[in-house]
């Protein structure tokens, strides 16, 4: 099983988009996939459709000890995709723990008797680097980072990659940045290929090759309640998550061979 913190502080950088669409992916090259949204926005559950406003059962209460885990999931349009869905709720949860001891493990507590059946679970984080995204990344083995290709972007990124390093150093020995994802880019702009060039020569092999475009379909797609490849398949955007899915994959056979 594969655990995957997709994260970047920065809001608008295709995070959500990122983790649904390569979700959807993969669980259409026949992995079996569990999305869990801990964003208190819900942008992630509504996206397939739920009505976050009235959840009975979310994130926020698994995280209270309320319910199991497994109580919250909710299957999705794809086959081998499922979602553990929240909203605003979850937002109180940093108040909550906020002198608990051992807050830090809430999520991998809750989290790790539930999800060995699955081959990847992709944690959709909010865009901070507060108490729910400190849990994610004590939960995880990796960390994939979508980074809009704009100047700004890199200062960002630094301040991201730390992070990681004092959970790795404090809480997580196994936490590695696995990936860095070129999002929203813009092939007409000077701009977003030397940003690329820039993140590809400073972090090298992390940098995923495939490329997220801005498209417009992608833009289109969360009022869909499907992921891009359900809703327009044959798409630019479509087109990058299957590349980015087929690398993902491929990495990880490529890590299984060495390690032989």
């Amino acid at each position: 099983m594969r655990s995957i913190a997709i994260t970047n502080q920065k809001g608008g950088v295709a995070k959500t988009t990122t983790t649904v669409n390569l979700g959807a992916c993969l669980a259409q090259k026949g992995k079996r996939v569990l999305l869990v949204d801990l964003d208190p926005q819900g942008n992630m559950s509504s996206w397939f459709g739920l009505d976050i406003h009235n959840l009975t059962r979310s994130m926020y209460n698994v995280f209270l000890e309320e319910v199991y885990f497994e109580e919250v999931l909710v299957k999705t349009c794809v086959e081998n995709l499922t979602l553990a869905p929240s909203n605003v709720a979850l937002a109180g949860v940093e108040r909550i723990f906020a002198h608990e001891k051992g807050r830090d493990l809430i999520l991998r507590k809750r989290l790790h008797p539930a999800v060995d059946k699955y081959d990847y679970v992709l944690l959709d984080c909010p865009p901070s680097l507060g108490l729910i995204t400190v849990n994610a990344l004590t939960f995880v083995k990796e960390v994939f980072i979508p980074l809009e290709t704009k100047v700004l972007a890199l200062n960002g990124l630094v301040t991201l990659i730390n992070t990681v390093q004092v959970v790795k150093e404090r809480l997580n020995h196994s936490l590695e940045v696995a990936g860095i994802i070129a999002c929203r880019f813009d092939s007409r702009t000077n701009l977003s290929n030397e940003v690329y060039n820039q993140i590809k020569e400073r972090f090298k092999e992390k940098v995923f090759n495939s490329i997220v475009r801005e498209n417009t379909r992608l833009a289109e797609c969360p009022i869909s309640g499907k992921p891009i490849t359900l809703y327009a398949p044959d798409s630019p955007g479509a087109v990058d998550y299957k590349n980015l899915a087929e690398e993902v994959v491929e990495r990880e056979n490529l890590l299984k061979e060495s390690r032989k």
